[in-house]
C-alpha cells in the first residue's frame, strides 16, 4: 500500500475519521491494528518479524529496568540485540554472504555446493529493527524510562507513517506522544496535508520522471558516452533525494494530521557547505543513529587520533552496509569516510596557514556547496550502480568518453526533468534564505501565493504524475 496511491488514501482517509471518534482510551489499539492492517498489505506473514521484534525489545527493556547489576543489564541488552538483528542479517545478508563464500571457494578451486536461498526481504525491517532497539538502548543508557504498557510499545515499533521508510524515532519522542489525547486541530490538519502535497509531488512528478532516464541509462552503461553518464548520475542525486525526501515528508505530514510530532529527516542536504553539513542533513534520523548508538560508544573523538580516524571507517562502512548486501553501497559509504577525513584536514590546513576565517567568505561558501555538491554526486555513481565493474566503468567514462548526449524518450521529457530539478532548487533556495515554510517553520509568503502554489502542485501531481513506482527505501 503505497502513499502515492488511490489505496492508501482510502485506508488514510477512514483512519483520520475513526481516530478522532473513537475514545482517547482505545486510540493506541486503533492505531496499532491499522498499522498492521497497512503493514500486512504486502506480505501478512511477515509481520509475524515486527511482532517477535516488538516483544523482544519490550520484555528486554522492562528485564534491564529491573536489573541490579551491571552483568544483567548487559546480558538482557545483548539478548535485545541479538534476537532483533538475526532477522535483519537473515534476510537481508544471508545471499551476500552465501555468494561471497562461493567467489572465495572458487578461487581456490573448491568446491562449493551453496545455492542462494529465494528469500524477500521484509519491507522496512532496517527501520522497525532499528527503532525497536533505540528503546533497550536507551533504557539500558538511562536515557528513558521503561514502558510498562504493551499497546503504546507495539504501535511505537509499528506506527504506519514511518514504519517502512523512517524517520527512525526515538522512543523520547515518539512513545511518549501515544500517551497524550490528540484532538481534532484544523490548523495540524492544513499543514499537513501541504507537507504531504509537496512530498507526493517530489515523488510522483519529479523522482518517477527522472528515475526513466536514469534506469535506461544505468541498466546499459556501456552504451552510453560519459557526458550522458554525468547527467544520468545528476538526475540520480535528485531523484534519490525526491524519493526518500517526499516519502519522509508525506510521512510526517501524515502524522501531523493525527496529532503526532515526527523528527525532520532532511534539511536541504544539496545546500550543505561541508561533508560533515552534509550528514547533519541527510537522513538525520540515520545519521543521528549511529552518531548516538555507534560512534560515541565507539569512543567518538575522545580517543587517539588513529583510533578515530578507524571509528570515521567503521560508521561510514557501516552505513553503506546498512544500505544493502552489495559492495557498491561499502565503497559509497567508504567514500564518504575518505571525503570526511580529507575535509578534517583541509580545515586544520587552512587554519594552519590562518585563512580559517576564509570560511566566513561567501564567494568560498557557494564553491564548498557545489564542491560537496560533486563529490557527492560521485559517490551516488557507487549507491546506483548495479555492480562495481559497472561503478568503474561509469567513472571512467565520465573522465574519458564524451561524446553525443542522450536526451531519454524525447527531447520535450528530457527538458522537462531539467525544469523540475530547476523549479525544486528555487524552492530550496527559499527554503534556505527562510522566505518559504521547511518542516512548518513560518513562511514569508503570503497565503494567497501559498494557496496558489499548492493548487498548482496539485495539477502538476495530476498532470504529469508517473504513478505506482514503489519507493527506493523501501528495499533497505
Amino acid at each position: 500500500m503505497l502513499f502515492n496511491s488511490w489505496e492508501f488514501i482510502l485506508f488514510f482517509s477512514g483512519v483520520f475519521i475513526l481516530y478522532f471518534s473513537i475514545p482517547y482510551k482505545v486510540r493506541s489499539l486503533f492505531l496499532l491494528i491499522a498499522s498492521y492492517t497497512f503493514y500486512m498489505a504486502w506480505k501478512w506473514d511477515y509481520a509475524l518479524i515486527m511482532i517477535g521484534v516488538t516483544f523482544v525489545n519490550y520484555f528486554a527493556g522492562k528485564e534491564i529496568n529491573k536489573a541490579i547489576r551491571k552483568s544483567h543489564k548487559q546480558y538482557w541488552l545483548f539478548f535485545a540485540l541479538s534476537f532483533s538483528l538475526i532477522p535483519l542479517i537473515y534476510f537481508k545478508y544471508a545471499n551476500f554472504f552465501i555468494e561471497n563464500v562461493t567467489v572465495f571457494t572458487s578461487y581456490f578451486e573448491l568446491n562449493n555446493n551453496i545455492s542462494p536461498l529465494q528469500l524477500i526481504l521484509p519491507v522496512g525491517i532496517s527501520f522497525f529493527t532499528f527503532q525497536s532497539l533505540s528503546y533497550s538502548l536507551d533504557v539500558y543508557n538511562n536515557k528513558t524510562t521503561v514502558e510498562n504498557n504493551f499497546v503504546n510499545f507495539a504501535v511505537f515499533v509499528a506506527f504506519f507513517p514511518q514504519l517502512v521508510a523512517g524517520p527512525i524515532e526515538r522512543s523520547t519522542n515518539l512513545l511518549s506522544q501515544f500517551k497524550e489525547n490528540h484532538d481534532f486541530d484544523s490548523e495540524k490538519l492544513v499543514t499537513g496535508i501541504q507537507l504531504f502535497i509537496w512530498g507526493l509531488f517530489k515523488k510522483v512528478v519529479i523522482a518517477d520522471r527522472l528515475s526513466l532516464y536514469v534506469d535506461s541509462v544505468y541498466g546499459t552503461p556501456e552504451l552510453h558516452t560519459g557526458n550522458t553518464l554525468t547527467v544520468a548520475t545528476l538526475f540520480f542525486a535528485i531523484q534519490i533525494y525526491c524519493d526518500f525526501s517526499g516519502y519522509s515528508d508525506m510521512a510526517i505530514g501524515i502524522a501531523r494530521m493525527l496529532g503526532f510530532r515526527l523528527m525532520q529527516n532532511f534539511n536541504l542536504p544539496y545546500l550543505a557547505s561541508s561533508i560533515a553539513d552534509f550528514w547533519k542533513r541527510w537522513h538525520i534520523s540515520l545519521s543521528t543513529w549511529f552518531a548516538d548508538y555507534l560512534y560515541i560508544p565507539l569512543g567518538g573523538n575522545r580517543v587517539k587520533y588513529i583510533r578515530w580516524i578507524l571509528n570515521i571507517f567503521i560508521v561510514f562502512l557501516v552505513s553503506g552496509f546498512w544500505h544493502g548486501a552489495q559492495w557498491t553501497f561499502v565503497i559509497w559509504g567508504g567514500l564518504h569516510a575518505l571525503y570526511y577525513l580529507f575535509e578534517s584536514w583541509g580545515d586544520k590546513f587552512l587554519k594552519l596557514i590562518s585563512l580559517n576565517n576564509i570560511k566566513n567568505n561567501t564567494f568560498y561558501k557557494v564553491f564548498k556547496i557545489l564542491v560537496v555538491f560533486i563529490i557527492v554526486c560521485y559517490a551516488w555513481v557507487f549507491f546506483r550502480s548495479n555492480s562495481v565493474t559497472d561503478a568503474f566503468l561509469i567513472t571512467e567514462k565520465i573522465f574519458t568518453d564524451w561524446g553525443s548526449l542522450y536526451r531519454g524518450s524525447s527531447t520535450v521529457t528530457f527538458v522537462l526533468s531539467i525544469f523540475l530539478i530547476c523549479l525544486l532548487f528555487g524552492v530550496q533556495l527559499l527554503q534556505y534564505f527562510k522566505i518559504a515554510s521547511i518542516y512548518f517553520s513560518k513562511s514569508k509568503v503570503y497565503s494567497s501565493f501559498q494557496f496558489a502554489w499548492y493548487v498548482m502542485l496539485l495539477l502538476g501531481i495530476s498532470t504529469l504524475g508517473i504513478s505506482s513506482n514503489a519507493f527506493i527505501y523501501f528495499q533497505f
